[in-house]
């Protein structure tokens, strides 16, 4: 070979080289464009699994909320129901015993008739037997007489009809009891209708 093959073939090698060597920077360089492209695509979708673990995170939290807060209607709701079912219980027998209250009242006055017949106090002792029985079975399911006379007038139990003037007693003292007055535990029936010390 003589020198002028030799330096063309030195310069086809240098070509080539220089060709393998930007062919190799070419290489290096798609390499880094695509892993720079891979860890953006990687990036953003971490973004975007960071995006979506949030929103999960706010509807759990929202559904919790919704949760806790029906969960409490529905304890309140429990309580009321409670509630109303002991009112039901306690008064039941309201209307009953308000129904039942003038005929103690006739009763009580027909025993305060007086008479001198054996027929007659046999008649008022079988009747006052019957109060006394009557009263009791009511007194168990609740019915309470309200205190009247000695007492201070008290408008939420006593209603006042006369008023009278009587040192004996303190102003504004219950000084006769007109009509008894009845509560069925803590509700009054009806009250006392009274005669008050001015």
């Amino acid at each position: 070979m003589t020198e002028k093959d030799q330096s063309v073939n030195n310069e086809e090698f240098a070509e080539k080289e220089d060709n393998t060597a930007k062919d190799s920077n070419t290489d290096e360089q798609i390499e880094k464009t695509a892993s720079e492209d891979d860890v953006q695509n990687d990036s953003s979708a971490v973004d975007d699994k960071e995006k979506e673990i949030q929103q999960l995170k706010e509807e759990v939290n929202e559904q919790e909320e919704k949760y806790l807060r029906l969960y409490a209607e529905f304890e309140n709701y429990k309580r009321r129901i409670q509630n109303e079912n002991q009112t039901l219980k306690t008064y039941q027998a309201q209307c009953v015993l308000t129904d039942i209250l003038p005929t103690i009242d006739n009763i009580e006055r027909a025993l305060q008739i007086e008479g001198e017949d054996e027929s007659f106090k046999s008649l008022q002792k079988g009747v006052q037997m019957v109060y006394e029985s009557l009263l009791r079975a009511l007194e168990e399911n609740g019915l309470e007489k309200i205190e009247a006379v000695g007492q201070q007038f008290d408008p939420n139990f006593h209603q006042a009809v006369m008023q009278d003037e009587d040192d004996s007693f303190e102003s504004n003292a219950v000084t006769q009891e007109l009509q008894t007055g009845y509560k069925l535990k803590d509700r009054v029936l009806r009250p006392s209708m009274v005669k008050v010390n001015q």
